[in-house]
């Protein structure tokens, strides 16, 4: 029995018209589904690549490498204090342009100009090709012609998105859609203490995000890590979330979070009742000021966290004790990726904050190994296909969206490609 109000259809997958029945995982364990992913995704997308507070001051760079997509970006706020993408390729020779000791390394740095390392071509901050070596050995060269290939490149609450199709003109904000725009106003140019984990993940990028986008799990999987009398009750009554939406690609799942602070200190460890903190976050939250509209959309007086999917990639997490959460899933393979999940909070006012936050920082830490732990063991038996088809509850509903929607780009693209020899798998809807 739902402890908390379903749509008047009776479960939220039919509320979204989604298909109800077992589910393939198909488009999970297949190189060819995966490279077809490569373009119809991530080449066609916003994807996030950082925030503004990477680029504090003009000259300010990163680079970001984006294997699915083929290609590394370099990030700059120019001269004038803009902030643009270029493609990480010299027009000479085609070296990369910008890295350091290690070309798969990201980098950042400030700068003036940037320059080739092969053959000392000279780059401006805005992309214009400015020197070449031994100009008048080239055969009627225009350094109009040869600058720095630019990636669209927007803003939206002080996150940088690139979108690498030249043909969507799509605004950012526009493809955000209506969940981005109610997130808008959260300050989160104020969570400016950052602590961030990167981990190589032996799976399909689809299935952490899986992972991440339903509580079901929460009683068994995190048994060991929570006191065993507040295990128990939940795994007697379930973690069930209390709203869902799904707008367009993206998707958002709104839970309750009682323990910050817990009504029981009872029911929580030692070092939490001294720190007044845990994995929810410090239980004496900043005062940030009304919370945008979106967020708490049940406004349920027990809310404690909203956790956002924005295709294909990006995760926003907000909790209610005013700090948040940002997971990225960077596909290397078929069944790789790199996974970064980055911690931002208001700027601690002294050392007892600052070990609040740390607190957060290392049982988040141990929470999401817990999670990615079972990722690898879930890939090898999805691929040995000694079953095909799963059965997905309600309360997974965001991961049947994401799914169909990561499939839906890819029979997109095929259609509008045709020379592409299509990749036949099956999946339900």
């Amino acid at each position: 029995m739902a402890h908390f109000t379903k749509p008047a259809e009776g479960s939220w997958t039919e509320h979204y018209g989604i298909d109800t029945g077992p589910v393939s995982y198909a488009d999970s364990i297949s190189p060819d589904h995966y490279e077809l992913e490569r373009d119809a995704i991530f080449r066609r997308t916003w994807l996030n690549v950082g925030r503004v507070e990477q680029l504090p001051r003009n000259g300010s760079f990163f680079t970001r490498e984006l294997d699915a997509a083929r290609t590394s970006v370099i990030v700059v706020r120019d001269m004038s204090g803009e902030v643009r993408a270029f493609h990480n390729i010299c027009r000479h020779r085609g070296n990369k342009l910008v890295w350091n000791d290690y070309p798969r390394e990201e980098v950042s740095g400030t700068t003036r100009q940037f320059t080739c390392k092969y053959h000392g071509w000279r780059y401006g901050l805005d992309g214009d090709l400015n020197f070449v070596q031994q100009e008048g050995e080239f055969f009627d060269l225009d350094r109009a012609d040869f600058g720095l290939v630019p990636v669209r490149c927007e803003i939206w609450e002080g996150f940088v998105f690139v979108n690498l199709d030249d043909e969507d003109r799509t605004p950012l904000g526009e493809y955000m859609g209506e969940l981005g725009a109610g997130l808008a106003g959260y300050p989160f140019h104020r969570m400016t203490q950052v602590h961030k984990y990167r981990a190589e993940i032996g799976a399909n990028w689809k299935l952490f995000i899986d992972a991440f986008a339903e509580f079901y799990h929460a009683p068994i999987l995190h048994a060991k890590q929570a006191v065993s009398d507040e295990s128990r009750k939940l795994q007697g009554v379930g973690f069930e979330a209390l709203a869902y939406d799904i707008d367009g690609p993206h998707s958002m799942v709104s839970s309750w979070g009682g323990m910050s602070p817990p009504k029981d200190l009872n029911m929580v460890k030692p070092i939490e009742r001294t720190l007044r903190s845990g994995l929810f976050g410090p239980w004496d939250g900043p005062d940030i000021g009304e919370l945008p509209p979106g967020l708490n959309p049940a406004r349920h007086p027990a809310w404690g966290i909203d956790s956002f999917v924005f295709f294909p990639n990006f995760m926003l997490l907000v909790w209610k004790p005013n700090w948040y959460l940002t997971y990225h899933y960077w596909p290397t393979s078929y069944n790789t990726h790199i996974f970064e999940g980055t911690l931002y909070f208001a700027p601690p006012a002294n050392a007892f904050e600052r070990l609040q936050q740390e607190l957060a920082v290392v049982t988040f830490k141990e929470y999401a190994l817990q999670d990615a732990n079972t990722l690898e063991a879930t890939q090898t038996m999805l691929e040995s296909q000694a079953v095909t088809e799963f059965p997905l509850n309600d309360q997974e509903v965001l991961l049947r969206h994401l799914h169909r929607t990561a499939r839906r780009y890819v029979g997109e693209y095929q259609e509008k490609h045709q020379s592409t020899t299509p990749v036949r798998i099956s999946a339900a809807s």
